[in-house]
Order: C-alpha cells, then structure tokens, then sequence
C-alpha cells in the first residue's frame, strides 16, 4: 500500500500520519519526491482501512497494488524517470553510451582507450577495478589503483566514470570517487549492499542476474529505491539458458517488458549478452530498435591480450563503426546521440 500526499504537506502532518499508521503494527517509510511525498506501507497492511486514511486532509490517494516493487513501478510514477549525471541526462531523448576496457590494466591502456570512445561519441568511461571472477586464480582487478587510473582518465576526458562495487564496505569510496556506481549480475541480490546503496546519493546501475526474472530485478530496484536513492539505471545484459552458442543469451523482450512496468531507464551490454566481439553491433542495433534507453559496450586497444573478457570486447575502430551503425537505428527510434 502507498499513501500519496498532497504537495507541500508539512513535515509534523507526515509524521503524525507516519505515527498513527505505525501504532497499528505497520512499518512506514517516507519517500520524498519532486512534487509531493509518498508514504510506503507494509506489514500488516489488513489494519489500514482506506477510507481512515483518505479522510485526512493531507492525503491525496491510497493506491493498493498487488507487485512486490512499488517505487519502481509505472503505477505510481507514470513519466519515465530521468538521471543527470554532469551534463548528460539518462533515460530522455539522448542515447547513452558508455564504453571502456573491462578491467583497468594501466594508466596508458584506461587513458588511451577513454580519449578514443569520446572521439567516437561515447558519454561515459567504464572500467573494472574490481572483477569478480568464477575463479579465484583469475585476474582480480588493480583494485583501488585501478579506481585512481579511472580518475586519471575522468580528469584527461572529461568522461564520468562507471565502475563496478563489490562489497557494502567500499560504498563510502565508491561514492566519493565514482558517478556511476555499477551493481554486477552476480551482486544483484546482495540485499546488504543494495540496502547501503540506497542510503547515498549516486546513480546506480544495476544488472540483470545471470537467471534472474524481470520481475526479481525490479525487486532489487525497489531495496535501492525503498532506502531513498531513487536514481536507479536498470541493465539487460543476457541471462543463462541452455543454449551453449554464446555465453549468455540477451533477452531483447526484457526491454519493452520493463518500459510497460516501469519508469525507470534501462540499457543493454551487448558485450555480455553473448561473450563474442563481432555479435555487439547487430545486437546494439537490436537493443535500440526495441526501445533501449542506451548501451554500455566492452573495448579494449589490444583485445588479444586484455586481461579479461577480450573474446568479447570490440577495437576502438570497431566502436567507430557502431556508433556509425547504430546513429542510424537511433534516428529511426528518435533517439539523439
């Protein structure tokens, strides 16, 4: 259950509502918004008669919605939500493309390909500084070195930086040193860490789990969402099934899904959606076409030898010509790059 409030109702009105809900054993968390404020309700909800509610005269609405994710939901905020990020904005008429190595490997390497994807028309830097790997002999990332290199590379670009969190107690740094806080696949219920996240005021960009359904994803929004951070950028970047061709498979439904059920942006990694370089183009064309909001691809100067992921990472040149290619599909989508 949700309880709206009239625009400019006073903070001691919220809280006595907030008070008088809470006396009937119901847990109430405020969430402020733009123009008026929302009480979010659970527990024992069969205690609030909505009638009592409504007869206050703060309240606007009680809205009772049978989905688990409400804040992330289109039912309660039916314009898409748009994320500024400096001076880009996530989720409007501008594709957003955000492109780097997977892993940061040296101040060169992260320096050199960030001054190439923005010649190209990329918006944001990504780059690995930690890497969770399914095994623990592979390579793990420069770590904090590495996010000091992605700031080197900020500073010669210009390019705001995404780059993936690994555990709550990195969350302080990461909001300091980072502008887009990404949450990998395998971290996508790490409840905790999605809890902390929602305590700060940074995007988070969030992945799909590796056989996680799209309902489970907006789920993990809403503990983000629930703890106040409601700049949330979700990310389709394929799930497991039994097809053994690519590493993953990219489920391009997920996008219109989620666009129908949410208001939140969402983009697409072609690069991990298939583990193969010469997929990512026809699959970023796709991805657009079908209504996403962006794409984050892998590049890398020498894929041969990157340290992680280099079957799947395209070359700078390669970026050229998809970003060629998709200027076209993103055209036909009115969308702008």
């Amino acid at each position: 259950m949700v309880v709206v409030l009239k625009p400019k109702t006073p903070n001691d009105e919220i809280e006595k509502i907030k008070r008088k809900l809470e006396d009937k054993s119901m847990t109430v968390s405020i969430i402020p918004g733009k123009d008026y404020d929302l009480l979010n309700i659970s527990g024992e909800t069969s205690n609030a008669k909505t009638e009592e509610i409504t007869s206050n005269a703060c309240v606007e609405k009680v809205i009772e919605t049978q989905q688990g994710y409400k804040l992330a939901s289109r039912l309660l905020h039916s314009d898409n939500t748009l994320i500024k990020v400096g001076n880009k904005v996530i989720g409007g008429d501008e594709l957003t493309i955000i492109a780097g190595p997977c892993s940061v490997e040296s101040k060169e390497q992260i320096i050199g390909i960030a001054k190439e994807v923005k010649n190209c028309g990329a918006g944001f830097l990504r780059g690995g500084a930690f890497k969770p790997r399914t095994s623990p002999y592979s390579f793990q990332g420069m770590r904090f070195e590495g996010l000091e290199l992605l700031k080197m590379a900020r500073e010669e670009t210009g390019l705001p930086i995404v780059s993936e969190i690994m555990s709550t107690s990195m969350v302080n740094r990461f909001a300091e040193d980072v502008d887009i806080i990404q949450v990998g696949a395998r971290n996508m219920q790490n409840f905790e860490l999605l809890k902390e996240l929602g305590k700060i005021d940074k995007p988070v960009l969030l992945k799909r789990g590796l056989s996680s359904t799209i309902e489970e994803l907006l789920m993990s929004a809403e503990y983000i969402m629930s703890g106040g951070n409601s700049s949330v950028i979700l990310c389709e970047r394929g799930i497991r099934t039994f097809e053994t061709y690519t590493r993953n498979t990219l489920d391009l439904s997920a996008i219109p899904a989620i666009k129908r059920q949410s208001h939140l942006p969402i983009i697409v990694d072609p690069s991990h959606a298939t583990g193969l370089w010469w997929m990512v183009e026809p699959l970023a064309k796709a991805a657009i076409a079908v209504g996403a909001d962006g794409i984050m691809v892998e590049v890398h100067n020498n894929p041969k030898l990157a340290k992680c992921d280099g079957q799947q990472s395209i070359k700078p040149e390669g970026f050229k010509t998809l970003m060629d290619s998709i200027a076209k599909v993103a055209g036909a989508t009115r969308k702008m790059i």
